[in-house]
């Protein structure tokens, strides 16, 4: 397959991927994906409790450092993206939320006509292969297999009982009828290994002959003639190439990587181009506006019994884990361990949840390091809506420069009371009943951070990444000044060019971004090939009743 292909895809992430399936679905199409990662090869992906590891190693991260927060006593926090085939599906912590229907009529409402909830929920469908789910508003045909845990640990059912005396509902699945409650988690594994999208979608597409697959290819920038992307340029083994796409490129690189490599190629705002050496093709300013990202807080509870995952921390209990996991793909290296979800509404006259909590039965940090000493349990909580935002510029025109990304996290007064909110509610729940026989002291906040000010110098000094930054190559109607791709996905002011990804996202959705995203590139496959959209769903997503009185 060398010469000219039909579609050149950057990057073979979560998008990426699902763009590479149904591109060349037909056997005869040719599509050319370039990844500047490599293999994802061996237990440290694969194996779902190892989640921790590919996300602090240079070999599958991008390693990426935001800059210092102001808000946050001047804390750089670390951005992990995917260097590595599934991109950043493959370095995840493989929690599979599609969002709640009111975000999708956000989008809409933005400017993101045809992405509204009746148009994206037959693709989250099409692209599902759910085990355990609600019928019918999950797929039960597709090629990404999503599965629930087996939630053993007493903790798991503890919990959602104490959120429902507190007077939450519990929901049988968040990712069918109604998001809002407390209930089992889906992820993205399948007989016990991680089901990326390198797994479920770029592998088999690769048996068909018709796709090309290029690692190690670092894009410097989209080659343009007379104001139509004809081809890519980018660097491989310290040698530069130029491939050139009889129909269209299209951009997967990622929130991060996506608007700067658009920025390298003359598109984005004036002074950001000229300030980094580029010379302006078009001018778009929201290129690298919009940064988005979820932020959240370890809300650690002693556990008075020695149930926790705590007891298996140990080299000689990872060991025997492992060794199960390797053997067999079960045991405990066959979950992610985030097997229980809630979401609810932080407020009284809040129309959908605002607020998530991830429960882990066990209190230790996402990096897997610095465990609490001794059994404890812990939920991560945070604002699903945050209204600061951020941005990414180029620093220069070199491929291997970092880019300036700025999240300008909890710059937004509303950003502080709802966050303490997560604090407060979180204290209500852990505090019922059914917690009783397990509930301990609290390890962090702490009890006595009960005032704005100590809740607010716990949320400075130990926010953390959810890991989900978005919306920096914004989709919106063509006559918006900050909107970069239209409905379409096609790139404003330029022809044949797309861009498909997190980082078209008007707004953050509700929960974790992997689904959304491969959501994101499956519509898009349908709009680049010229079909028609899927028919529209017409099932009715729940609302509280009372949501405009009522904050449960």
């Amino acid at each position: 397959m060398d010469g000219d292909y039909d579609y050149i895809i950057i990057g073979s992430g979560s998008a990426g991927s699902a763009l590479a399936y149904r591109l060349g679905e037909d056997g005869t199409t040719r599509v050319l994906v370039l990844e500047y990662g490599g293999s994802d090869a061996g237990p440290l992906i694969q194996m779902p409790a190892a989640l921790s590891y590919p996300m602090n190693m240079k070999r599958y991260d991008w390693g990426y450092l935001a800059e210092p927060e102001p808000a946050l006593g001047g804390r750089s926090l670390v951005c992990p993206r995917g260097k590595v085939i599934g991109g950043s599906s493959s370095i995840n912590g493989m929690i599979y939320v599609r969002g709640h229907a009111g975000d999708y009529a956000h989008w809409e409402e933005s400017g993101a006509a045809g992405w509204g909830y009746a148009d994206v929920l037959p693709y989250f469908r099409r692209m599902e292969h759910s085990h355990g789910g609600e019928e019918p508003w999950r797929g039960t045909s597709g090629p990404l297999h999503v599965t629930r845990g087996p939630r053993d640990n007493p903790l798991h059912d503890a919990f959602v009982k104490s959120a429902e005396a507190a007077g939450y509902a519990a929901t049988p699945d968040y990712n069918g009828h109604r998001q809002e409650g407390f209930g089992p988690a889906d992820m993205t594994v399948w007989k016990g290994r991680r089901w990326s999208a390198a797994n479920a979608y770029l592998k088999p597409a690769m048996k068909r002959g018709n796709l090309r697959l290029v690692t190690g290819a670092m894009v410097e920038r989209i080659l343009f003639e007379g104001g139509r992307a004809v081809g890519v340029a980018y660097y491989r083994g310290g040698a530069r190439h130029e491939v050139r796409a009889k129909a269209e490129v299209v951009l997967s690189a990622g929130a991060i990587n996506s608007p700067a490599i658009l920025q390298r190629s003359g598109i984005g705002p004036g002074p950001v181009l000229q300030a980094a050496g580029v010379t302006p093709l078009v001018e778009r300013n929201g290129v690298g506006a919009n940064l988005q990202d979820h932020l959240e807080v370890y809300f650690q509870i002693a556990c008075l019994q020695p149930i926790t995952l705590y007891r298996h921390l140990g080299l000689l209990a990872k060991a025997r884990i492992g060794a199960e996991w390797l053997f067999f793909k079960t045991g405990l290296g066959a979950s992610n361990q985030f097997e229980t979800l809630g979401f609810i509404r932080s407020a009284a006259g809040i129309a959908y949840p605002d607020i998530q909590y991830h429960f882990l039965p066990v209190a230790i940090s996402y990096d897997g390091t610095a465990p609490a000493e001794g059994h404890g349990f812990q939920l991560h909580v945070g604002p699903m809506r945050s209204k600061s935002r951020g941005h990414v510029h180029i620093r220069d025109d070199s491929v291997v420069t970092s880019p300036e990304i700025r999240f300008n996290y909890m710059s937004h007064p509303d950003d502080w009371e709802e966050f303490r909110r997560c604090i407060r509610l979180s204290r209500d729940i852990i505090q019922q009943a059914p917690m009783d026989p397990y509930r301990g002291a609290e390890i962090q906040p702490g009890e006595t951070a009960t005032s704005d000010e100590d809740i607010d110098g716990f949320i400075r000094d130990h926010a953390e990444s959810a890991y989900h930054p978005c919306g920096t190559v914004r989709m919106g109607a063509v006559n918006d000044p900050m909107a970069v791709v239209d409905p379409q996905c096609r790139v404003i002011g330029v022809e044949g060019l797309r861009v498909a990804d997190s980082s078209i996202f008007p707004r953050i959705t509700n929960g974790n971004l992997n689904a959304p995203s491969i959501m994101t590139g499956e519509k898009a496959a349908d709009h680049i090939l010229g079909r028609a959209p899927l028919a529209r769903a017409n099932d009715t997503p729940f609302f509280h009743p009372g949501w405009q009185s009522e904050q449960r």
